[in-house]
C-alpha cells in the first residue's frame, strides 16, 4: 500500500483545513484508515480512524473539530479540521492497515505515508 499525503499549509487560527490521503496498491475499502499528527519536539499521537465499514473513531483532543470520512471510489481518506488553534502546527501522517481503529490508535499501523506539514498563525 502506498499512501500519499496532500492539502498541508498554513491556516489562520480558528480557520478550517482539510487533508487528503490517497491510498493505492492494495484494496483500499477493505483496509482501516487513520491519522496522528506531531508537532515539534512531541511524539507522534493518535487523531482519527475510520475503519472499512465507515466506522469512526476520535481522539478526545479533536472530538469536535475533527471529522474523518472516506471516499471508496477515490481510495482517499479526509479529515476535515475546524477551529485550527495557535501552536496547533504538526506533520500528520496517514496510516493504513489490516486493523481495527482501537488497535490503530494504540500501536499504529503496517503501512505509512509521508506526512503533511499543517502550521496554525495567529
Amino acid at each position: 500500500v502506498q499512501l500519499v499525503e496532500s492539502g498541508g499549509g498554513l491556516v489562520q487560527a480558528g480557520g478550517s483545513l482539510r487533508l487528503s490521503c490517497a491510498a493505492s496498491g492494495r484494496t483500499f475499502s477493505t483496509y482501516t484508515m487513520g491519522w496522528f499528527r506531531q508537532a515539534p519536539g512531541k511524539e507522534r499521537e493518535f487523531v482519527a480512524a475510520i475503519g472499512w465499514t465507515s466506522s469512526t473513531y476520535y481522539a478526545d483532543s479533536v472530538k469536535g473539530r475533527l471529522t474523518i470520512s472516506k471516499d471508496n471510489g477515490k481510495n482517499t481518506v479526509y479529515p476535515q479540521m475546524n477551529s485550527l488553534k495557535v501552536g496547533g502546527a504538526a506533520v500528520y501522517f496517514c496510516p493504513a492497515g489490516r486493523t481495527s481503529s482501537q488497535a490503530m490508535a494504540a500501536i499504529g499501523a503496517e503501512y505509512w505515508g509521508q506526512g503533511a506539514q499543517v502550521s496554525v498563525s495567529s
